[in-house]
C-alpha cells in the first residue's frame, strides 16, 4: 500500500473505532498511565496499529473475534514479527478482556511499561 493510502485509511479508520478501542482509548490518553502518550490508529510501515507509544516503542493490539481464525492468526503473527524487527513490542487483548476484565488490561500495560520484559 502506497505511504498516502495508509495515511488516508488511517485517519479513516481513527474516526471510526470500536467500542473496545473507544474505552481503552479513554483509560490511556492524555498520558494516564506511567505518564506515557499513546497515539491511537498510527500508520507504522505498512500497517495500522491500534495504539502505540513511541517514546517507549510499545504497541497495543486489540482483537476481535475474527483474529482466532487461522488466516487472520496466520497474519497477526506476521504483523507482529515485522513490528518486532522495526524495534516495537507488541502487546495483545482480546475485545472482551476490555469489556470484563479493564483493570487487568491496564494492570498488564503499566507492567509492560515498568518492566520492558515483563
Amino acid at each position: 500500500m502506497h505511504p498516502k493510502q495508509i495515511m488516508t485509511q488511517s485517519r479513516k479508520i481513527r474516526n471510526s473505532c470500536t467500542p473496545a478501542e473507544r474505552i481503552l482509548g479513554s483509560q490511556i490518553r492524555n498520558r494516564q498511565v506511567e505518564g506515557v502518550k499513546f497515539r491511537r490508529q498510527q500508520a507504522i510501515g505498512n500497517y495500522i496499529v491500534d495504539f502505540v507509544s513511541l517514546e517507549k516503542k510499545l504497541i497495543i493490539e486489540l482483537d476481535g473475534g475474527q483474529h482466532s481464525e487461522d488466516a487472520n492468526l496466520l497474519n497477526d503473527e506476521s504483523r507482529t514479527n515485522w513490528l518486532n524487527s522495526q524495534g516495537f513490542r507488541v502487546v495483545r487483548f482480546w475485545n472482551n478482556d476490555i469489556f470484563n476484565n479493564l483493570d487487568g488490561v491496564i494492570l498488564t500495560i503499566q507492567k509492560t511499561l515498568k518492566y520492558p520484559h515483563f
